[in-house]
């Protein structure tokens, strides 16, 4: 057995068995991999200022971005607590494997019940943000998946550093019996993943946190099913009865706060009414000149900002209001650049983000609840809000935790993937020596009850069967 297979062997080994671990237990697991990474801090942060010192040469050079820059930093804004954090938060969530969602008495003594387990084993393929291997570590456990990691090559030193406190401490499991230092495992190189997308014999899920290019590779080279998103082509739109004040909030929050992460804004649709008042001039210079913001305007949005009166107002910023072209309104920008596009209404804005979009997250902000309903149940995405920042698409924000990605398909899961985005279903027949010969239409056969059983709440096959 060659070497990737045999990586990809153990954690299906690994699955398993937990598969068949309670949730004490995975308390337990996870509790051991946070105390192991907060006695680890100083060297993982020591292995990422490795990793920041190589890629800011990268970045001089013009060979990295500078939005994967940013998303490499575990040390800034508290990000190493927040990543501890996030272990605690998933080992308080309630147990995503072995919930019954529904059950049927298919005769007297033969009940069926479609009962939650874990999908198996996850490949997870990120770029930059290190912090993603606690994260998928932590909620892959929770859910009772095991899975392999493969960051980019710009945070090896750190990847290399935080999976290594995360085996000393599933290695720790071994006296409890249970085989699972193989739950979680690190691939290094391009070639590794190559290798890994064909072993779909043991494989169940791949999920890629990254780059269009990166995602488009993957689901053109693998038979495992793929889960994520490609791009994070948000859009904001100011509808005509929207409050000023409001959305100067909202798009700021939504531009500015993280250009680089993939919930962020790409393109403002303004009702053209706002560009016959000073509505637009405001909610620009809030964004140029508060903020820095650079506006690609169509030609109605642009001439606005243009006209006489308005343009002194941006003289010293007229390089940071330009001409968008087609290609601006199909751009993750990934930093302060925002598309500007006037539309005359709430269809046209849903036509617009549904040709455009990357069906990840979009926004309304108006005061007609009526408009508000029709532009959310129109836009196709996996997020749609009214009066609400892009950016509060997230996992930890939705309250599960943390994420593994976000997920623009129509599978079984959409939007922030958390704990109940890792867990799939199996069907469990409860029999008492009960033989298909015996049911159907004829003499002596008997007919099927297909009488429901009624759940209480989060049912598990133990109370119901008490």
């Amino acid at each position: 057995m060659d070497n990737i297979t045999q990586i990809a062997f153990n954690a299906r080994q690994a699955a398993n068995v937990l598969q068949t671990i309670t949730t004490a237990q995975k308390s337990v697991f996870l509790n051991q991999i946070y105390s192991k990474l907060a006695l680890a801090k100083a060297d993982i942060l020591a292995a990422n200022k490795v990793d920041k010192d190589l890629a800011l040469k990268q970045v001089e050079a013009g060979k990295l971005s500078s939005s994967l820059y940013k998303r490499l930093d575990l040390e800034g804004a508290g990000k190493f607590e927040t990543m501890l954090q996030g272990i605690k938060d998933i080992d308080e969530l309630e147990d995503p494997a072995g919930k019954v969602h529904s059950a049927t008495k298919l005769d007297n003594g033969l009940d069926l019940y479609r009962v939650s387990c874990p999908v198996g084993v996850l490949l997870v393929i990120f770029e930059a943000r290190p912090e993603v291997v606690v994260n998928i570590a932590a909620l892959a456990l929770k859910s009772g998946n095991a899975a392999i990691l493969k960051g980019g090559k710009e945070s090896f030193h750190t990847c290399s550093a935080i999976s290594k406190a995360i085996r000393e401490a599933l290695d720790a499991a071994g006296s409890e019996g249970l085989n699972l230092a193989d739950a979680v495992q690190i691939v290094e190189s391009r070639q590794d993943i190559d290798a890994l997308l064909k072993q779909d014999k043991y494989i169940d899920l791949v999920i890629p946190r990254g780059s269009n290019a990166l995602v488009k590779y993957i689901q053109w080279n693998t038979r495992i099913p793929v889960l994520g998103h490609a791009d994070g082509l948000c859009s904001t739109y100011v509808a005509e009865s929207a409050k000023l004040d409001l959305a100067k909030t909202v798009v700021v929050d939504a531009k500015t706060t993280y250009p680089a992460a993939c919930n962020s804004t790409e393109t403002l649709l303004v009702h053209s009414s706002h560009l016959k008042s000073n509505f637009f001039q405001e909610l620009a210079k809030t964004l140029v000149i508060d903020n820095g913001v650079t506006l690609k305007c169509d030609a109605a949005s642009l001439a606005a900002l243009q006209k006489e009166g308005v343009a002194e107002i941006f003289k010293e910023h007229k390089d940071k209001i330009q001409a968008s072209d087609d290609e601006d309104y199909d751009t993750e920008f990934l930093e302060l650049t925002l598309a500007v596009k006037t539309v005359e209404s709430a269809e046209q804005a849903i036509d617009h983000i549904n040709e455009h979009g990357s069906k990840h997250t979009d926004a309304i902000l108006t005061e007609d609840e009526a408009e508000a309903n029709k532009f959310m149940a129109g836009v196709d995405a996996a997020g749609v809000y009214w009066n609400a920042s892009t950016r509060f698409a997230d996992g930890f924000r939705y309250g599960f935790g943390a994420e593994v990605g976000v997920s623009t398909n129509k599978t079984h899961a959409r939007g922030p993937v958390g704990l109940e985005g890792l867990v799939i279903y199996k069907y469990r027949l409860y029999g008492q020596g009960h033989a298909t010969g015996n049911y159907g239409t004829g003499e002596g056969k008997k007919e099927f009850l297909h009488e429901r059983i009624e759940l209480k709440g989060n049912d598990t096959i133990a109370t119901l069967r008490e």
